[in-house]
């Protein structure tokens, strides 16, 4: 029974190691499990933390049936010489601990930042994408009298300034909208966002758009760079006198389909903040039942093949090929043409918006 002590210490030593690798194990579990959850983490990562899981799990399993047998083997002396050995490996473990279980914490927290990395360029993923949905959002209101389309699609390059609005301005009035800040990134984009929703409130103050366009510029010129220029069409539709309102500062030219025939409504005065002091006008056409306006951003008249462009005339033509079709499609065929036009994918943002009175 002499042995019995000290095969119970070496039992107890080797169950001891054990669970220190048993704890390095479980961290490193976690840390690869978390990798393995993340689409953007290099395959190498997670096969070096799940390797290093798997060695110390077998070595914790291995410690611990160590233990187990020399705890059943106490009762018998032959055991006792072979199972003192036991003792070097646990005493290697216990004397190692702490750099083994800072290596499995190292590991953890990478696993982390990792996650974390994860989540940081997801937002960055998203946050262009929500942005565009403030500025051209995919569902706009509907009014009683008239039917919308609309389509928004992103160029290949960075956050861009196209956007588009539609609102009431009184019980029979609506004010259709569309416009571009030149360049791209997020200060283009926070132009589009600021002229978007002032020029709700003088379209308010002001029945004539011209007028709001009038103020709007004066105000933007003082406060954006001399270079964010801004183009926009303003279209005031007024469903009890059967007109539509328009102002446009250096857009391109909308389309309006009435009486058999497409008209273009071009310019009529200079894009925002290309003269603080510039003067804007307004015309007004009938619009009739069935009568259709079609607007839309540079990117779908500037998409490419070569040197050609798609152009103002073809995107006039298809309004005049099937000018009944309604204006949601209309808007979708229009960006599908471009597209099967450019030979390469659209490098502009393409804003489109159609209001057919019905």
């Amino acid at each position: 029974m002499e042995q019995l002590p000290v095969l119970i210490v070496v039992a107890a030593a080797c169950l001891g190691a054990s669970g220190i690798w048993g704890r390095s194990a479980l961290r490193l579990e976690r840390a690869y499990r978390r990798l393995e959850r993340q689409e953007r983490v290099g395959f190498d990562a997670v096969s070096i933390v799940r390797v290093a899981f798997r060695k110390d799990a077998n070595v914790a399993l291995l410690f611990w049936l160590v233990g187990l047998a020399i705890g059943a083997a106490s009762l018998g002396q032959r055991f006792r010489l072979p199972l003192l050995l036991a003792l070097v490996p646990a005493g290697v473990s216990f004397w190692y601990s702490r750099q083994f279980l800072g290596q499995a914490a190292l590991f953890e927290q990478r696993a982390k930042l990792e996650r974390r990395a994860e989540e940081v360029l997801s937002q960055e993923t998203l946050a262009p994408m929500r942005w565009s949905a403030r500025l051209a959002p995919d569902k706009l209101p509907a009014f009683e009298g008239f039917e919308v389309g609309s389509v928004y699609e992103p160029g290949a390059g960075s956050m861009a300034g196209d956007f588009y609005d539609l609102y009431p301005l009184s019980d029979t009035r609506v004010a259709a909208v569309i416009g571009d800040v030149a360049g791209h990134g997020i200060e283009p984009s926070i132009t589009a966002f600021q002229v978007k929703y002032l020029l709700r409130v003088f379209l308010r103050q002001y029945r004539d758009p011209a007028q709001a366009l009038e103020e709007l510029n004066a105000l933007v010129s003082t406060q954006n760079k001399p270079e964010d220029f801004v183009s926009m069409c303003v279209a005031v539709f007024d469903n009890e006198a059967g007109t539509v309102r328009f102002a446009s500062a250096g857009h391109p030219a909308a389309w309006v389909w009435h009486d058999g025939e497409v008209r273009a409504l071009r310019s009529t005065g200079p894009m925002l903040t290309l003269d603080p002091r510039g003067t804007f006008l307004s015309r007004e056409v009938p619009l009739e039942p069935g009568d259709l306006l079609l607007m839309y951003t540079d990117g779908l008249a500037e998409a490419r093949q070569g040197e050609e462009l798609f152009g103002e005339e073809r995107i006039g033509a298809m309004l005049r090929r099937d000018p009944g079709r309604d204006a949601q499609t209309l808007c979708k065929s229009l960006l599908e043409a471009a597209q099967d036009f450019s030979a390469t994918a659209l490098s502009d943002d393409v804003a489109i918006l159609a209001i057919r009175r019905v």
